[in-house]
């Protein structure tokens, strides 16, 4: 038993160097290369130190690249659907939780069914939507499509708020309080570990999110890091 728990254990520690391996090398590589020259890079291994050492290729970017002005644009967004999705979907997920109502089922069902249709299903009326309100290239076209379409959210959150006993509201109900207290005090609190899950997915989305905000937000001072990328590789090739 103790000679196949040792190759068991040498086996997990064996694939777990291997997959670590496979995360580590392309973000060594990338980062050894952004201090090499161009030559230095197309004529050394990928994983040798920089020798010698520049910072040209930072100075560039900073430069040309409109950096700081992405991480600000990018910054905002994701801050801003963090924060409002979070908010407005555990309010619905509490609502269809707690509550009952005509039509019900059927909200529900299209809550479901809107998970299934792929998103550019919908991509020209959506984008004659922006149009009309106004905020095409702002940040606030891109904003209002991250907080208005995450279903999944609203559908995890259910799932949370669904395994808190009713009896707490009840007793909170017993007190005094308002429905928006037992939310605002009690729920929102016991889900914090499936908000801050969800925070996380919602940010690398949007940081990942380069089609949006390329159709959405085509000026250059509205350039997010994914645009700012794009372009900025485009010039440079």
């Amino acid at each position: 038993m103790r000679k196949t728990n040792k190759i068991f254990d040498i086996f997990n520690h064996t694939l777990f160097v291997i997959f670590s391996l496979i995360v580590i090398m392309p973000l060594a590589i990338t980062f050894f290369s952004s201090f090499k020259t161009p030559i230095q890079i197309a004529s050394e291994s990928v994983l040798s130190f920089p020798s010698p050492f520049t910072l040209e290729n930072y100075i560039d970017v900073f430069k040309d690249g409109n950096v700081l002005t992405a991480v600000k644009n990018s910054t905002i967004l994701v801050v801003a659907a963090v924060v409002i999705n979070s908010l407005l979907a555990s309010m619905v997920a509490y609502s269809l939780s707690r509550f009952e109502f005509k039509l019900k089922r059927f909200f529900f069902f299209l809550l479901s069914v809107g998970m299934l249709l792929p998103g550019f299903i919908a991509e020209i009326t959506r984008f004659g939507i922006i149009a009309k309100l106004g905020v095409y290239d702002t940040l606030l076209a891109p904003l209002l499509i991250y907080v208005g379409t995450d279903l999944m959210q609203i559908y995890i959150y259910k799932q949370f708020i669904d395994q808190i006993p009713f009896s707490i509201d009840e007793s909170a109900m017993m007190d005094g309080c308002s429905y928006f207290t037992i939310y605002w005090k009690i729920i929102f609190p016991m889900i914090v570990p499936a908000t801050a899950t969800l925070a996380i997915l919602k940010t690398v989305a949007v940081l990942n999110d380069m089609f949006t905000p390329y159709l959405y937000m085509p000026s250059p001072k509205n350039a997010t890091l994914t645009t700012m990328l794009m372009n900025y590789v485009g010039r440079s090739g």
